[in-house]
């Protein structure tokens, strides 16, 4: 870990600004406020995409910028700007004073501090030329099309930011963080006769592009899109109804990321619009379900040091052996319920105020072997990969649709499906686990949650998991007593995709 003594100043060396003037300016604003801060930020970010044999798309952006809030009871006050200058954050403060009108509150405990950095100052962007970056694309072109004369279609993007942010409260607390974040997609097409189908894979995290360039590396992440690809040339249609589904672990995770972690933020709980509202303590999932948030875990896309409040990124057990114990809390909600904040108050940048968002959600190992999980389906499916989902919060029901999936048949996976997607609800879904694997992982670093239109990124993971009785919608009819279903999905409340 990086001292974050490091990171101090940074941002103000960047910007010029004088911090004693900035304090002096945020210490009158939030004057007989509840809470609140200025948060400021500056990302540089790049993105390369590569299509049709060429390189179709650079872009380098530099951005910088503050947002004021001030906090009274339920009442926010919040401007923003990207002029990075005293006058501007004046003029944003008498804005946000109109929030406490009448209003005399007591300014809250500052975050517990923190002594480390997850990153240092190390800009990963500086880390391999324009030119090489080129390169790679064109080499992971190249590779796909000589694997195999099926492929008609490569495409691929490489992604970079590279984000500094510093928390300022009044009385002179400040918290800076540096987030590094870097994303490589790679997706195929390939035909066979009148059919042509796509696989894709992507990887990412907090780090360096030393991480993904290397060739051993890049040409696995290729290896596995055409291998998916090919999975969904000879893919069958999907059944259609209820019955016994077998998630696989890793990227899976996105149903418990949809159907359970958005339920669980502190915002939707304190309004009472959560399907979980007013459950704490009681028995939500089956017995051996543990759920936990981790924003600790280094290098993870959805790891942070701090969160955009400056309250050290922890992790939350959130359901614990089945019983509902926890619930994920930005500062303004954990005030107003009497809980303590998460470290889950996360914004998409300066111009949007905080919300209690998830980081890394993952449900823990079991004891059970992936092998006997399949083995004792009869008659099932098998999802390996999704390609996004949502979920309608109030009513917690879910849709999710599979990029790779199989049908199982008395214990053994059979041919690979196309067309299915899995339908349910959110505080059903969980008692209906019936054996959790001892194989739990994470995602590869792929995940983008939206809430409140605002983007951030998340990680997911779970181990192998079956689900007894879970609505596929498909094409086929599936056996059973309940015979074909046709689904209907939710409104699209909140999403993650890729």
């Amino acid at each position: 870990m990086a001292d974050i003594a490091k990171a101090e100043d940074l941002l103000f060396r960047r910007t010029g600004l004088d911090r004693t003037r900035v304090q002096s300016i945020v210490d009158d604003a939030l004057n007989g406020t509840d809470d609140g801060e200025l948060f400021l930020e500056y990302r540089q970010s790049e993105a390369f995409s590569w299509d049709d044999g060429r390189l179709k798309a650079a872009s380098f952006d530099t951005s910088q910028g503050f947002g004021l809030r001030a906090v009274s009871g339920e009442a926010t006050g919040y401007a923003h700007a990207s002029d990075m200058s005293e006058a501007a954050m004046k003029r944003a403060a008498s804005a946000v004073k109109a929030v406490k009108a009448g209003h005399s509150g007591t300014y809250a405990e500052p975050p517990k501090g923190t002594n480390r950095a997850q990153y240092g100052e190390f800009n990963p962007l500086d880390e391999v030329s324009f030119t090489d970056k080129v390169k790679l694309l064109e080499q992971i072109d190249a590779y796909a099309r000589a694997k195999d004369p099926r492929v008609r279609q490569v495409s691929a993007s490489l992604m970079n930011s590279w984000q500094v942010v510093e928390v300022v409260r009044a009385g002179g607390l400040r918290i800076p963080d540096i987030r590094p974040l870097v994303r490589v997609s790679i997706s195929v097409v390939v035909e066979q006769g009148d059919r042509q189908e796509t696989g894709s894979y992507g990887a990412g995290g907090r780090t360096f592009y030393s991480d993904y360039v290397r060739p051993e590396v890049w040409r696995a992440d290729v290896d596995e899109a055409l291998r998916q690809a090919f999975v969904n040339l000879a893919s069958e249609p999907a059944p259609a109804g209820e019955m016994q589904v077998v998630l696989g672990p890793g990227w899976p995770g996105i149903l418990l990321h949809e159907a359970i972690g958005h339920g669980l933020e502190g915002d939707f709980n304190r309004k009472g619009t959560s399907a979980f509202s007013k459950l704490m303590g009681q028995r939500v999932a089956a017995k051996g379900v543990t759920v936990v948030d981790d924003g600790t875990i280094s290098g993870r896309r959805g790891a942070l040091t701090v969160d955009d409040e400056g309250t050290p990124a922890q992790r939350t057990t959130l359901i614990e052996d089945g019983i509902l114990v926890g619930y994920m809390q930005d500062r303004m909600n954990a005030r107003l319920t009497g809980n303590k904040p998460t470290g889950n108050g996360r914004r998409q940048d300066y111009s949007h105020m905080p919300l209690p968002r998830m980081t890394n959600t993952i449900m823990t190992s079991g004891d059970r072997d992936p092998k006997e999980i399949i083995a004792s389906v009869k008659d099932g499916v098998y999802a390996v990969s999704f390609g996004g989902g949502q979920v309608d919060i109030v009513s917690g029901k879910f849709v999710f649709t599979c990029t790779e999936a199989y049908r199982i048949t008395n214990g053994k996976v059979g041919p690979s499906i196309k067309g299915a997607t899995l339908i349910g609800n959110g505080p059903d879904v969980l008692t209906r686990v019936a054996m959790i694997g001892n194989d739990s992982e994470l995602d590869p670093g792929i995940g983008t949650c939206g809430k409140q239109g605002q983007g951030v990124p998340v990680g997911v993971g779970q181990p192998t998991m079956l689900i007894n009785g879970l609505t596929v919608g498909g094409t086929a009819s599936a056996k059973g007593p309940r015979g074909a279903k046709k689904a209907k999905a939710p409104s699209e409340v909140l999403s993650i995709g890729r």
